[in-house]
C-alpha cells in the first residue's frame, strides 16, 4: 500500500503536513534510511570570521524573540549561510522551485551550490522529526534531478536555527543515514561551520 497516492500531487511541504515517518517516505521511494551516530567529516584549515560571527549571534540573542521562523531564518539561518556562502564561494539559492515529477517537486527552503557539490538545507519552526521526512524527499528529488552534480554522497541539513541535524544520501546504495548527532547555535557554530565547508568543497 501506497502512503502517497500516485494519482494526487504533492509538494515538499505538503509531504510534511502529513507526518509520515521519515524510514516508511524513503521506503516509498525504494531508498532505506539508516539512524546512526556519525562523525561527519570537518574542514581542517582556518575559517576566519567564527568567533566574530558567534559573538554577533550571542550579542542580539537577549534581544530577539525566537518564537517565530521568520524570526529564526533571519536572526541565525541566514548569518551562518552568508558566512558559509564567504568560506566557499558557492551559489545561495533561497525558496529555489525544483519539480521531478507530482511526487517530488516544491521549493528548497536554500539550496547552495557549485561546480562539484550540492547542499541542501530545510529550515523548520520547530518539528526537527518531520522536518527531517521532509528533507529526505528533498534529497531524493535531487538524488533524481537531472542538474544535480555527479557526487556520490548528497548531503543535506534540517534546522530550527537553534538545532540543526544532517542526512547523508548515498547515490549508489541508495541509503540515506539520518545523523544523531545535533549541533546547537551558538554553542557548537565551530563544528557546524566546519561540516558545512567541507560539504561544499568535498
Amino acid at each position: 500500500m501506497h502512503l502517497l497516492d500516485p494519482n494526487q500531487s504533492y509538494t515538499f511541504s505538503k509531504i510534511f503536513e502529513l507526518r509520515i515517518l521519515a524510514d516508511e517516505l524513503a521506503n516509498e521511494f525504494g531508498y532505506k534510511l539508516i539512524r546512526k551516530r556519525l562523525t561527519l567529516p570537518q574542514y581542517q584549515s582556518e575559517l576566519e570570521q567564527l568567533e566574530n560571527l558567534k559573538n554577533r549571534i550571542e550579542s542580539v540573542l537577549p534581544y530577539v524573540d525566537l518564537s517565530s521562523e521568520a524570526s529564526r531564518r533571519e536572526v541565525l539561518i541566514s548569518q551562518v549561510l552568508l558566512q558559509l556562502v564567504q568560506y566557499t564561494k558557492s551559489q545561495l539559492r533561497i525558496e529555489y522551485p525544483i519539480k521531478v515529477n507530482e511526487q517530488l517537486q516544491g521549493y528548497l527552503d536554500y539550496l547552495l551550490r557549485n561546480e562539484t557539490e550540492l547542499l541542501v538545507i530545510e529550515a523548520k519552526r520547530e518539528d526537527l522529526d518531520y522536518g527531517f521526512t521532509q528533507l529526505v524527499a528533498e534529497m531524493i528529488a535531487l538524488d533524481q534531478w537531472d542538474r544535480t552534480p555527479e557526487q556520490s554522497i548528497l548531503i543535506g541539513a534540517v534546522t530550527t536555527g537553534t538545532v540543526w541535524q544532517f542526512g547523508c544520501l548515498h547515490r549508489k546504495t541508495k541509503e540515506i543515514e539520518q545523523v544523531l548527532n545535533l549541533y546547537r547555535v551558538p554553542d557548537d557554530l565551530e563544528p557546524l561551520m566546519r561540516i558545512l565547508v567541507q560539504a561544499l568543497i568535498a
